[in-house]
C-alpha cells in the first residue's frame, strides 16, 4: 500500500478576513472531495487572512497511480481560479 500526501500553499491576495478565508477553503474542499476520493484538511496558517495550506491524502496500491490522482488534484484546485496556488510538496509513504 502506498499512501501520497500532498501539501499545497494556496493564496488569497484580496481577502481580509478569516471569515472570507474560510468561505474560499470550503469551496475548495467541498469540491476536491466530490471530485476525488481524498482526505482534505487546512494544515497550517490557520490565523493567517491571506494565505492558506491545504493537506491532501490518498491511499493506494502502487505509486503511479496516487502520484497521478494527487496531479490531478492540483490541476482542479488550479482550474477553480478561487485562489492562485503557491507551493506543492508531494510525499509518499509505503506501508
Amino acid at each position: 500500500m502506498v499512501v501520497g500526501i500532498l501539501r499545497l500553499t494556496l493564496f488569497m491576495p484580496g481577502n481580509n478576513s478569516l471569515k472570507g478565508k474560510r468561505q474560499v477553503l470550503r469551496a475548495i474542499k467541498d469540491r476536491v472531495r466530490n471530485k476525488f476520493n481524498v482526505s482534505v484538511t487546512e494544515s497550517d496558517a490557520h490565523d493567517l487572512w491571506q494565505r492558506a495550506e491545504l493537506g491532501i491524502c490518498q491511499a493506494g496500491s502502487d505509486r503511479a497511480f496516487v502520484d497521478s490522482a494527487l496531479r490531478e488534484v492540483v490541476n482542479f484546485v488550479e482550474s477553480l481560479n478561487l485562489a492562485p496556488l503557491g507551493e506543492e510538496l508531494l510525499e509518499f509513504i509505503n506501508c
